[in-house]
């Protein structure tokens, strides 16, 4: 129907369910598909690899999910902050080949100083100001995530739990306006 489609997977599995997956996403025609950093090098290089019968597609791999903390990420044996796993995962991901990462918008500006100009850098976690979090520990608002060097914002349940949502996609509007 002539839209971009992001297909936010977050695929975690063997390389080759993973090359799959991407392949079954390149067949429908989607534009970005997620892998989880997290699975390692494996998944995110067959991801890539599997993409690049896929012009348009592009694999984007999550760092670190925008409601972990510190403490989560020790929970897991991850004796770092998340801004540090972040880059970490972002290194790494580059290394694989993907075209990008997924991380919080407080992570944009250093990220974007580490991959460079062209990477894309999708920042959930997005939210109006004055508004809560809810369930993001790293948020920032559309305007803050441009600025510091996201390409792409993810504004989710700001509009789809919006009782007008056409309004508080609106506010996004002319917040990214300024």
């Amino acid at each position: 129907m002539g839209k971009d489609v992001f297909l936010d997977l977050k695929l975690f599995e063997i390389p080759n369910s993973v090359a799959g997956a991407v392949r079954a996403a390149g067949a429908l025609g989607a534009s970005m598909v997620t892998v989880h950093s997290m699975g390692g090098t494996g998944i995110m290089a067959a991801a890539v690899a599997t993409a690049r019968d896929y012009p348009r597609l592009r694999v984007l791999a999550l760092t670190v999910v925008t409601s972990m903390t510190g403490s989560d990420l020790a929970d897991i044996g991850v004796e770092v902050s998340p801004q540090a796993q972040v880059l970490r995962l972002a290194r790494l991901a580059e290394g694989a080949g993907c075209h990008g990462v997924i991380a919080s918008p407080q992570e944009a500006a250093r990220l974007r100083g580490v991959l460079g100009p062209d990477s894309l850098i999708v920042t959930p976690g997005v939210t109006l100001p004055g508004e809560s979090p809810a369930e993001h520990a790293r948020s920032g608002t559309p305007r803050a995530a441009i600025t510091a060097g996201a390409s792409h914002v993810v504004v989710g349940r700001t509009v789809t739990r919006a009782a007008d949502p056409v309004a508080a996609l609106r506010l996004v509007r002319a917040d990214l306006d300024g």
